[in-house]
């Protein structure tokens, strides 16, 4: 009965594999804000996004619209959603910040001053490197890092989460995530904190995941303002089976079952990964359906 037991549960190795083989990128960050018009002029004339699309569900109360620097079929966006009547969330400790790609971060930011932004780190070089950054901060208080490129497929190019195990994290982004990889690792022991970038491309060339180490630091408050990404996928059943073996090695859990949404009929699957932030992974096939619906 014990080997029938243990063969049973052993891991499918072609199902492990599939998350490597599957169509992944980034589709969008969802997160809360207070004033949805609000955000949209700010991100459209200080950013220089692009509004693509906007929905208003009065039934459930809510706005989303969407924006980024490209159409959806192929960039990463941003999902802001305004819950009717709501001004203010809390960003938490744990979420760090969003990025955007400019070749010239000086011109970004007196731009971004000049349209009411708050400028919480001036541009120049980061310590001990020759990369030219800048952080501002939206209308909602979401931290924008800048970030000096010549060129550029993906301005929209990081989202920063802060994790409490790196090494757990890199191996359940690896396994599950999402099939992802590291792409660049720095370990900053002066400053008492290491990063890793994940992503299915080089960092330069698409969107990547940063999470941070800061030594120590195990837990951090969530929130309830920043939501979940969400990443695409060619198979909504067979990755969550892959992220269900995944959930159960290294924690986290599933939040939703593969399926349709009701109403939409677009298959998806949500989990959270061992420190509690969400991903959503969202049918390809379905996806482009609902955009061009």
């Amino acid at each position: 009965m014990a080997e029938a037991s243990a063969a049973a549960v052993a891991p499918n190795p072609e199902l492990l594999e599939w998350p490597k083989k599957d169509r992944r990128r980034f589709l969008h960050a969802v997160y809360r804000v207070g004033d949805l018009d609000r955000t949209i002029r700010f991100y459209t004339e200080a950013f220089g996004m692009k509004l693509l699309r906007k929905r208003d569900i009065p039934e459930e109360k809510y706005s989303n619209a969407f924006l980024g620097f490209g159409p959806e079929e192929a960039h990463f966006v941003v999902e802001l959603t305004y819950n009717y009547g709501v001004t203010s969330y809390d960003i938490g400790t744990g979420f760090g910040h969003f990025a955007i790609a400019t070749p010239d971060v000086y011109k970004l930011v007196e731009h971004v001053r000049s349209k009411g932004g708050n400028v919480t780190r001036e541009p120049g070089p980061v310590k001990g490197g020759k990369s030219v950054i800048a952080f501002v901060k939206d209308p909602d208080g979401y931290t924008f890092e800048l970030i000096q490129r010549e060129s550029t497929p993906e301005p929209l190019c990081q989202v920063m989460l802060r994790v409490g195990d790196l090494e757990r994290s890199i191996k359940f982004y690896e396994k599950v995530a999402l099939g992802m990889s590291v792409v660049k690792r720095v370990d900053r022991p002066e400053y008492k904190y290491t990063i890793a970038m994940l992503g299915y491309a080089e960092e330069e060339k698409t969107t990547v995941l940063e999470l941070t180490y800061n030594y120590g630091v195990t837990e951090y408050t969530k929130g309830n303002a920043y939501a979940q990404i969400a990443i695409s996928t060619d198979d909504v059943y067979k990755s969550g089976e892959v992220v269900n073996l995944v959930t159960q090695e290294l924690g986290g859990k599933i939040t939703r079952q593969p399926g349709p949404i009701p109403g939409i009929n677009t298959k998806i699957t949500s989990f959270l990964d061992p420190d509690g932030w969400k991903t959503v992974l969202v049918d390809n096939e379905d996806f482009l359906k609902e955009l061009n619906a």
